[in-house]
């Protein structure tokens, strides 16, 4: 099977939405911008087969993820015997989990929360009415009130501004030594540069002062989500990630309801601040282990 895996390549990114678009619930792990910004982060690649995308993550050791494509129609007894060399499948969605139950009782599940995708209001986080998001719409609001700001999409000349900014948060933080932000960084860098090429990507920033101080790269998908990849800010401007995520759904959520601000990682911190803003759902996800 591990030579039917191949890298992932921008010319087959429309071959992959349309199996991305027949799958049910499929997570923010499985956009190809996603895949496409981590590829070389988790040595990802892919293999097509008739009725589903099956995906490989090589780094730091294989490990299958969830296949994309209508999970309904898939033939799972092919699939199963097809990756039999792997016993571990990532990732995998809480309605996939269900159907594999009715067919396979036999795989071991584990809750994977750290990878549970965390959705919310696009409508709440727009108006931060009442006194669960008070904090928030105090924190925006002197944003607003002491800095002049010019809202923008991204296009060419933003990129290089947000590629800047980028580069400056990733110093500021990079004092915390923490290998995982130069992951991120890299990925990141990944899709500015490649911005042109990638169908679905969208994104905003902030200018103040001459200079990039936020960026947003999102994307909007099928139904009523979108997704918001990656998002950064300037430290010295106080409120700014409230403005950034506030004004960005405010003025580009193509119509959408929900947004999904991906994972955790377990990292504590991480989920006190994605819990702060008080998530109305989540996608979780689980580990599969196949037992002989």
């Amino acid at each position: 099977m591990n030579d039917t895996f191949k890298l992932i390549s921008l010319d087959r990114q429309n071959q992959y939405q349309t199996f991305l678009d027949h799958c049910p619930q499929p997570t923010s792990d499985y956009s190809f911008i996603n895949l496409w910004g981590w590829q070389e982060e988790y040595g990802l690649t892919w293999a097509f087969m008739p009725d589903c995308v099956c995906i490989l993550q090589t780094v730091p050791e294989p490990v299958l993820w969830a296949p994309m494509g209508d999970w309904e129609t898939i033939d799972w007894d092919r699939f199963f015997s097809t990756c039999s060399e792997y016993k571990r499948i990532n990732r995998v969605p809480e309605q996939l989990k269900d159907i594999w139950l009715k067919t396979k009782p036999e795989l071991h599940i584990e809750e994977a929360r750290g990878q549970w995708d965390y959705l919310y209001s696009i409508p709440e986080l727009v108006e931060l009415s009442g006194r669960k998001f008070h904090k928030k719409k105090n924190l925006l609001n002197q944003f607003l009130k002491n800095y002049a700001y010019a809202y923008v999409s991204l296009n060419t000349e933003e990129i290089e501004m947000a590629l800047t900014l980028q580069t400056e948060w990733f110093l500021w933080k990079n004092a915390e030594s923490d290998s995982t932000l130069g992951k991120e960084n890299r990925a990141i860098v990944k899709v500015l540069r490649d911005w042109e090429k990638l169908d679905h990507v969208m994104g905003a920033g902030l200018i103040a002062d001459g200079k990039m101080i936020a960026y947003t790269i999102a994307e909007c998908v099928t139904r009523d989500q979108m997704i918001i990849h990656f998002e950064k800010g300037c430290p010295n401007y106080k409120g700014v990630y409230q403005a950034m995520n506030q004004l960005f759904l405010k003025q580009s959520c193509c119509g959408k309801q929900v947004v999904n601000r991906e994972q955790d990682l377990d990292d504590q911190g991480l989920r006190k601040a994605k819990e702060s803003y008080n998530p109305i759902g989540y996608m979780k996800k689980y580990l599969v282990t196949v037992t002989d």
